[in-house]
């Protein structure tokens, strides 16, 4: 099983991107969990340009979408929704359709109840893709910034443990398995539903 983990952080010191590199120092025998670093890179998303050839780091970023089974996201908010950095990232992945069909998680780190608005948005994108919500996977998880330690890692038990179910949720969902469900707007799971793609054709007015 092989995850791709997407930060939404450019930030070099991000809750968020620590969540992921710990959930990568975690991964169990069986998943080979792999952090994505190429957000900063990506340029401005442009209809004219996607077509071949692809930027170099949009075509490095679908690769490595359509090569992984499954998609965890980490990402913190911005102004009520998600950060412009990665809902970029997703624009370009609109085209591609590696995205359809793919299983997905995500981790909201915030502390205080904060980052909904991230992770409910991210939800509505991700069903827009054809992104299959795994039921375990998505998790609201707070990490206080002192849970960090100078190597960029969580070191509290508890925190390593959720993530470590995290991932094991994903790993026990493939495409076809039994636990997969529908992303929603309240970040919810409610059955088996594939995601209805059929307005990705009017992506581009």
């Amino acid at each position: 099983m092989r995850i791709l983990l997407v930060s939404g952080s450019t930030r070099a010191a991000s809750g968020s991107t620590a969540a992921l590199r710990t959930a990568q120092a975690l991964a169990h025998d069986g998943v080979a969990a792999g952090l994505y670093g190429g957000l900063a890179a990506l340029p401005a998303f442009n209809p004219d340009d996607d077509r071949d050839p692809l930027p170099p780091p949009v075509r490095e970023l679908r690769e490595r979408i359509a090569a992984a089974d499954a998609l965890l996201f980490c990402t913190p908010e911005y102004a009520g929704t998600l950060p412009g950095s990665l809902k970029n990232l997703l624009d370009w992945t609109v085209g591609g359709g590696e995205m359809d069909g793919k299983p997905a998680g995500w981790i909201n780190v915030a502390v205080g109840g904060r980052g909904r608005g991230a992770t409910e948005h991210l939800a509505m994108v991700l069903r827009y893709v054809g992104a299959v919500a795994v039921e375990g996977a998505c998790a609201e998880l707070p990490v206080p910034r002192e849970s960090v330690g100078p190597d960029g890692l969580i070191g509290d038990p508890a925190i390593r443990a959720r993530l470590t179910s995290v991932l094991s949720a994903l790993a026990r969902s493939p495409a076809s398995g039994p636990k997969q469900c529908r992303a929603t707007l309240r970040i919810k799971c409610t059955g088996r539903t594939r995601l209805n793609t059929d307005t990705r054709s009017a992506a581009y007015p």
